[in-house]
């Protein structure tokens, strides 16, 4: 799997310097026009199964909000965010910046939710009703701590593993067990 995960992050990085290339080198572009691009995005990626801090070196992509600002995604948020379909997949567009979390870690908030990374637990997506469950119980400040793997699909719902404890949501219901 992670060999699979390298290699897709670089075929992604290879076309993203190919389509950085062929956009600059583009002829018939107004060299005073400006860019109707909505993200600038360097081509340095890492698994996004590394613990956080762990990328190789820096990557970034600026999204353009609809106040004509620009929030970057960086690092292990971004690999991650790309894993995940970028600004068309389910997270969709940043609310924010990074910011530091509780206990060391650092979150990023997105549309459709939230990206948490600590250097313990590596880098892992809070959404739904799960993240609802697990900010009601102190989210990474809490019992629960911080997340430890992704939603996973189980038969009827799904589950988020944390360092203290699981969440599922089967059947439209919540249950939160500690460990």
């Amino acid at each position: 799997m992670h060999h699979f995960a390298r290699r897709t992050a670089g075929i992604i990085a290879a076309v993203a310097v190919a389509t950085t290339f062929a956009a600059g080198c583009d002829k018939d572009s107004d060299k005073d026009s400006k860019s109707d691009a909505s993200m600038t995005t360097t081509t340095e990626m890492a698994p996004a199964s590394e613990p956080m801090g762990e990328t190789g070196g820096a990557s970034e992509t600026k999204i353009a909000t609809r106040d004509g600002s620009e929030i970057a995604v960086t690092g292990d948020f971004l690999a991650k965010y790309n894993e995940l379909g970028g600004e068309s997949g389910p997270l969709g567009a940043p609310t924010g910046p990074e910011q530091d979390a509780p206990g060391g870690g650092k979150v990023q908030e997105f549309t459709g939710g939230a990206v948490y990374a600590s250097s313990a637990t590596g880098t892992h997506v809070v959404w739904g009703e799960i993240r609802k469950a697990w900010d009601e119980n102190g989210g990474p400040g809490g019992k629960l701590g911080y997340p430890t793997t992704d939603e996973t699909d189980i038969p009827g719902g799904k589950q988020s593993e944390f360092t203290g404890g699981t969440i599922t949501w089967v059947d439209e219901k919540i249950t939160v067990t500690e460990k």
